[in-house]
């Protein structure tokens, strides 16, 4: 569904500069990673920032980063306790970032439309997911990805 409205498109360049910001941490994450194996803080840094973005690109209706991010945080979130980040699957996970970062500079600025098929990011998560010996992560059918609520709003 094409986004039209006015207030989407003044919304989208201030989504993409924190995604952008979101995806840097992610690789700022990442490279600590490879010099401290599995550390859990690196980890917990990448959820937050892979679901604060998800949730951000489902805000604009992007459903394409949205899903693209839910399957990268189900994957690492998934196996957390008893994951190994090794040299491959940081590279997986890395080449799962370099696509999404390609994929917000395509979203059209006008429609919000990303018209790509999904076969490269299935491939990319099916990659990551084999590297972390898990099979492939999949969102239950019908499900809306997860939204972030602030503490005011749980207070509410």
């Amino acid at each position: 569904m094409p986004n039209k409205s006015k207030q989407w498109a003044q919304r989208l360049p201030e989504f993409l500069v924190e995604a952008e910001t979101l995806l840097a941490k992610s690789e700022e994450c990442l490279s600590h990673l490879r010099l401290i194996s599995n550390d859990k803080d690196a980890i917990d840094c990448m959820l937050s920032s892979l679901l604060k973005l998800a949730s951000r690109a489902d805000a604009l209706a992007l459903e394409a980063v949205s899903e693209f991010s839910l399957h990268i945080h189900g994957l690492l979130n998934h196996t957390h306790s008893r994951i190994d980040l090794h040299d491959q699957a940081l590279g997986a996970l890395k080449d799962c970032f370099s696509l999404m970062a390609w994929q917000l500079e395509l979203i059209d600025q006008t429609t919000g439309q990303l018209s790509l098929d999904d076969s490269e990011q299935s491939s990319l998560i099916e990659a990551f997911a084999f590297q972390i010996g898990q099979g492939p992560f999949q969102l239950p059918v019908n499900s809306k990805p997860f939204k972030l609520v602030s503490y005011a709003e749980q207070q509410a």
